[in-house]
């Protein structure tokens, strides 16, 4: 079985953990669906706490996988999140499959 593969986008800065439970729970509940998960959270624990110059890189290579996957994921808040919105920018550009979680955490499309 040839599994899709989904990028989780959402906030990070100024959350607890950053946010790391929310993306967490995506992930199980993409995983449950059937989707391959790509969860940026997962990274290294140095690139979540990257600032400046490393941080750009880390930001750069997520934005340059994005066209290799099938879509992303939206978590709620995606809009406060400058990471997010450049990364859905990208998605729209390579014309990607968009899910968005709604306020119930349901996922929508």
């Amino acid at each position: 079985m040839n599994r899709k593969t989904i990028y989780i986008a959402g906030p990070m800065k100024g959350y607890e953990d950053n946010n790391r439970r929310a993306f967490n729970d995506a992930e199980w509940r993409l995983g449950e669906a059937g989707w391959h998960v790509i969860n940026p959270v997962n990274f290294d624990a140095v690139f979540r706490k990257a600032e400046g110059r490393l941080l750009d890189a880390c930001m750069e290579a997520e934005l340059a996988a994005i066209p290799h996957l099938d879509a992303i994921y939206l978590l709620k808040g995606w809009e406060r999140s400058e990471g997010a919105r450049k990364e859905l920018l990208v998605a729209l550009q390579c014309k990607k499959m968009i899910l968005v979680e709604g306020a119930d955490g349901e996922t929508a499309a």
